[in-house]
């Protein structure tokens, strides 16, 4: 049976990090990658541009929720992507705007070099949060928080594929 479990996992050393150091966007492309038991093994030949956001301190966080319903047979994986972006100016808000009113997929790269696709089905929606700050020791910048609803846990690229796709982006 395909739902039948086949391996367990050993006790993982304390050698991890938490948060994401980079989100990679790009307009929707239907099937941007090809995955093979949640491994991305190839990148789509009309995926050509990926814009590239450094994320700096914490707050930066992908996070997988799979949930599954036994009335409904059904099994869902909320992605929740948030991105926390320094300094307002009009044309990151003007970018903000087409993020928010598009359908992007994206790759996080996560702070242990996992990079991890999200909206891989139908992209993802966006909520941009631009804020002043109330005192001079608060955000003064915009909090992007993307979700998407997927049938599976995001794909990891695998070496080759990753490679091929940092060629694609566009670095700031």
């Amino acid at each position: 049976m395909a739902c039948d479990i086949t391996s367990g996992r050993a006790k993982q050393c304390k050698e991890f990090l938490g948060g994401v150091q980079k989100l990679y966007l790009f307009n929707y492309l239907e099937n941007p990658f090809t995955v093979t038991d949640g491994v991305a093994t190839a990148m789509n030949v009309l995926l050509t541009d990926a814009f590239e956001y450094d994320l700096v301190g914490d707050g930066q966080v992908l996070v997988e929720d799979m949930v599954s319903d036994r009335a409904t047979g059904t099994t869902v994986n909320t992605q929740t992507v948030t991105a926390i972006l320094q300094g307002l100016d009009v044309a990151t808000s003007n970018e903000m705007k087409a993020v928010a009113n598009g359908y992007p997929q994206a790759v996080v790269k996560d702070r242990n070099n996992n990079y991890i696709v999200v909206g891989y089905s139908e992209g993802i929606d966006f909520t941009v949060n631009s804020t002043t700050g109330s005192t001079q020791a608060e955000l003064n910048g915009y909090t992007l928080t993307g979700v998407a609803l997927e049938g599976a846990l995001g794909a990891y690229l695998d070496e080759t594929t990753r490679d091929a796709f940092l060629a694609i982006v566009q670095a700031n």
